[in-house]
């Protein structure tokens, strides 16, 4: 596998036009780019479900699931949300480019266009992306400054909303038994896990991040969050019981010896959740106070045994 700092940035072309796929596909990858192809949008998700490219150059008309569909997707999937995407459209059609910011995309280019502005936007996007738009190199998912932006986003909507504090009790069991590699492992599952609540929900679109470590945070509707915490718990603890080692998962916890000798138990993984509500009778003007509580309330669940969902339902002010 290359390393981190080598990988190339992989891009994503979606185009049904096999002349245009062709030009964009041979110039990114004589400016060093990895280019893979898809023929439309269904195509394109398939694709992105294998493989996570760094940018998507996405046609406006296509057949199937056009590029207007597509971007809408991507950015309702929490693990697609911070994917830029550059939408190519018809010469002078300036609704098509509104309409394709309108659902997310990043950037335009208007066909026919040359080399050096294909190479110079894609470029400019991915160099914005990585600098306002960061992501977690190991889960893909949005990092701290795109949280705090989707919490302020709903408080201007003015719409009720949770905050999930989301982490692993016993994590650093894990690391000293097993080494951290296998600790990322544990980390990848519960963002799988957490993915796959967050989907499940459906709509309105929750949202997904990732923190750092194995701390990751929920934003959604206040009457999502019994459901999506309630998947989320039974998918990561099955997902976490595959990861030990049989001896370890069949007796339900893991021996670890410390500085001094001595031989400690450790129970097996379970979740911590800590949610604060918008809707609890205070409004949090400001997103970091929203997170706070969430955190404070992660510190409550984890004085309760086994995997625990505590919500502040204290009254704030009105």
């Amino acid at each position: 596998m290359e390393p981190e700092a080598d990988r190339k940035d992989i891009i994503l072309v979606v185009d049904d036009d096999e002349d245009i796929a062709r030009f964009v596909e041979f110039n990114l990858r004589l400016h060093g780019f990895e280019v893979v192809h898809a023929s439309d949008g269904q195509e394109a998700l398939e694709i992105i479900e294998r493989q996570r490219p760094d940018l998507a150059v996405v046609d406006l008309m296509m057949p199937r699931i056009d590029g207007l569909e597509l971007t809408r997707r991507l950015r309702a999937d929490p693990m697609t949300s911070a994917l830029p995407v550059i939408m190519l459209t018809a010469k002078g059609m300036t609704v098509d480019k509104v309409h394709g910011l309108s659902a997310g995309a990043d950037d335009y280019l208007v066909k026919p266009f040359d080399t050096a502005e294909l190479v110079a936007r894609v470029s400019s996007t991915l160099r914005r992306n990585k600098e306002f738009r960061e992501v977690s190199p190991l889960t893909g998912l949005p990092g701290n400054s795109r949280i705090r932006r989707e919490i302020s986003d709903r408080v201007r909507n003015g719409v009720d909303y949770a905050v999930g504090y989301v982490d692993i009790d016993r994590f650093k069991s894990v690391n000293d038994r097993y080494g951290f590699v296998r600790g990322d492992d544990f980390i990848s599952a519960l963002a799988r896990s957490l993915h796959r609540a967050v989907v499940g929900v459906g709509l309105p679109p929750a949202f997904l991040g990732h923190v750092g470590g194995d701390d990751f945070v929920i934003v959604c509707a206040p009457d999502q969050v019994r459901p999506l915490t309630s998947r989320a718990v039974v998918d990561f603890e099955n997902a976490a019981d595959t990861l030990y080692d049989p001896t370890d998962r069949e007796r339900g916890f893991v021996e670890l010896k410390d500085r001094r000798g001595n031989i400690r138990r450790a129970a097996l993984v379970t979740l911590s959740i800590g949610v604060s509500l918008s809707d609890a009778g205070k409004r949090f003007t400001d997103p970091l106070e929203a997170i706070a509580v969430a955190s404070e309330m992660k510190t409550v669940a984890k004085s309760q045994p086994g995997s625990y969902v505590a919500v502040d339902r204290r009254r704030g002010v009105t």
